[in-house]
């Protein structure tokens, strides 16, 4: 069973980015939009490599079989749902309507970016 990774970097990560866009204003927003993906992108793929390597470490073992495409999905659903609802939350109180869509295209990237992947190797 995995733990429950650390929301709080991610979560002043977020903050931080959007105090800066009410200090600095909206012509900024584009700017700070596309710096907070990339790093909520860098870390949700670190998080995936992570338990990519756990997997993978742990079907090398002695009887282990290997999980389904749909298996292998579901620690990626629920971590986008994990990271979807306090993200929802932060991104529509600060930023309305344009943190909405940037925080569910994100995950939805990232979804079929881990859905390809899991594709591709089956």
């Amino acid at each position: 069973m995995t733990s429950m990774p650390d929301m709080r970097p991610l979560r002043e990560d977020l903050q931080a980015t959007l105090d800066a866009r009410r200090d600095l204003g909206p012509e900024y927003e584009a700017a700070l939009i596309d710096s907070f993906v990339e790093r909520l992108d860098a870390t949700i793929a670190a998080r995936v490599r992570a338990e990519l390597a756990a997997e993978g470490a742990a079907s090398r073992k002695p009887g282990k079989g290997q999980r389904s495409g749909a298996a292998t999905m579901i620690p990626v659903a629920i971590g986008s749902l994990v990271l979807g609802v306090p993200l929802t939350s932060i991104a529509s109180s600060n930023s309305g309507l344009v943190g909405l869509i940037v925080t569910w295209l994100a995950i939805a990237v990232i979804n079929v970016a881990a859905a390809l992947a899991v594709a591709r190797r089956d």
